[in-house]
């Protein structure tokens, strides 16, 4: 599971042997969440929340939303194109 950004020290990673649609998971300590990325044009949705407050919940998808050009090519790179939102 490659760390493929930060987000202040919340880890932003994509599992190799991982599902479409293309999404990352975001981790940090004990907390996790899962964001659906709607490649290429966004925006990134939550699909999971566990542990994250509402601010830092906010702060994250914010975060994700200038970086997603980064992310979905990072899950291109390791999955290939996400041809169910092309």
């Amino acid at each position: 599971m490659p760390t493929i950004d930060r987000i202040d020290t919340t880890r932003v990673v994509i599992y190799l042997n991982d599902h479409r649609p293309a999404h990352v998971h975001v981790v940090q300590g004990d907390c996790r969440a899962v964001l659906i990325l709607h490649c290429p044009d966004g925006p990134p949705e939550l699909r999971e929340n566990i542990g994250f407050s509402r601010t830092e919940m906010r702060h994250i998808l914010e975060e994700s939303i200038s970086r997603l050009a980064l992310f979905c090519g990072e899950w291109e790179r390791h999955h290939g194109p996400d041809r169910q939102n092309s």
